[in-house]
């Protein structure tokens, strides 16, 4: 890979803008957990930073964006291990791949928040990191089938299923790898008989703000030079689609639980940020504002089904993250080429809504049943919860020695 002088400043520039999401996503987990568990949740996020950052450039990168093994692409090879014979400009990249990496892996721990041992979380990590998050992306970005899709149904060789920035490699690997984790570990002692209510309000404001802030590095950066109409477009669609759905989540909690409450205006924003990242590159303002409408609604009833069905996906991780990336990545397919940018050349709209569910579903299939079998590795070897005495107490005091109330 080469890249110019100025995609390499673009990539560094969106590299800290995507970093500063992940501070922003702690003090978002943080705000809305117990106040036992703020800093253990807050951890999970600080924690993906350390870990996934040196797999990243010993590793993952290279399972990523390495040469193609095999004739579908499933992985990359090893080439690029340890950053050998990576040039400094193509470590701009990496670095700005690292960060989907990292973020990725922070969002999961929303849906097993204050249950889970940290020691466990490390070597989850590190797992996931590797066997699932980084085929998934070779497959979408990397050069991989997902990428190359009309060819390998024998269909249009320029058809493909369509991530501008992440809404399958990203949000419904996380989302449902956060549902696989609910399933598995269990829930939380108490839930559902008991108050389990965010203990700080503005602290999830003031994370949900970060994200938005973060976000458009994160979408703008993926057109690789913030200098184009693509990053325009990208930055301008991603700000509407968040306002959208803040505001369309808001109106239908208020019609359901007749209270628009803080917490859920911050949630419908990450929804809808969520939704429009796969689109961004491909889609004008008006289907933005119609992703986003969408987004803040769907997701709203998807996790009130949730809560209902009893699943205790703690952080509502898989309704905002992996319902909103499935939305997302559907409506791609449904308005590219609307208001901005254009349907490859040969491919049909039904063909790309075809490439965009079949995405969505390689994406959840992989993500649930590979995180599945690494968690029930790691809970019949080094377990994955807290007893029940340390879950009582809290994870900042038995899992770090730290409390709010020192």
């Amino acid at each position: 890979m080469e890249f110019t002088e100025l995609e390499v400043l673009s990539f560094l520039i969106s590299s800290a803008l995507v970093f500063i999401m992940i501070p922003g996503l702690a003090l978002f987990y943080g705000g809305l957990v117990r106040t036992k568990n703020v800093i253990g949740t807050m951890m999970h996020s600080v924690a993906a930073i350390g870990v996934v950052s040196i797999v990243w450039v010993l590793w993952g990168y290279s399972l990523a964006f390495g040469n193609s093994v095999g004739a579908l692409g499933f992985v990359g090879d090893l080439t690029k291990f340890g950053m050998i014979g990576v040039l400094p400009d193509e470590q701009a990249f990496m670095v700005f791949q690292g960060m989907f990496a990292i973020i990725t892996v922070a969002l999961i721990a929303g849906g097993f928040a204050e249950r889970f041992k940290f020691s466990t979380y490390l070597v989850f990590a590190a797992l996931w990191v590797s066997i699932v998050y980084a085929p998934l992306c070779h497959w979408v970005w990397g050069g991989g089938w997902l990428g190359n899709l009309g060819s390998v149904l024998g269909m249009s060789e320029a058809g493909f299923a369509l991530d501008f920035a992440g809404g399958t490699v990203v949000h419904i690997a996380s989302g449902t790898a956060a549902l696989a984790a609910a399933f598995i570990i269990g829930r939380r002692s108490g839930f559902g008989s008991m108050a389990m209510v965010p203990h700080n309000v503005p602290l999830v404001l003031l994370g949900a703000g970060l994200l938005w802030f973060g976000w458009f590095g994160f979408n703008a950066g993926s057109s690789f030079n913030l200098s184009t109409y693509d990053a325009a477009n990208a930055f301008v669609v991603t700000n509407v689609a968040a306002a959208t759905a803040m505001s369309s989540w808001s109106f239908v909690s208020w019609f359901v639980t007749h209270r628009p409450s803080a917490s859920g205006a911050a949630a419908g924003a990450v929804a809808g940020l969520v939704a429009i990242t796969p689109a961004a590159g491909f889609v004008g303002v008006m289907p933005a504002i119609i992703i986003g409408a969408g987004a803040g609604a769907v997701c709203f009833l998807a996790v009130e089904l949730i809560h209902r069905l009893r699943i205790d996906d703690s952080l509502d991780v898989f309704g905002i993250h992996g319902v909103g990336g499935m939305w997302g990545a559907l409506a791609t397919g449904l308005f590219v080429g609307i208001g901005f940018g254009a349907l490859e050349a040969d491919v049909s709209r039904i063909e790309q809504v075809l490439y965009q569910l079949i995405g969505i579903g390689a994406a959840f299939a992989w993500s649930f049943v590979v995180t599945s079998i690494i968690l029930l590795a790691l809970k019949f070897t080094i377990g994955l919860r807290v007893n029940d005495t340390e879950e009582e107490v809290g994870v900042d005091l038995t899992q770090h020695g730290e409390g709010m109330t020192q």
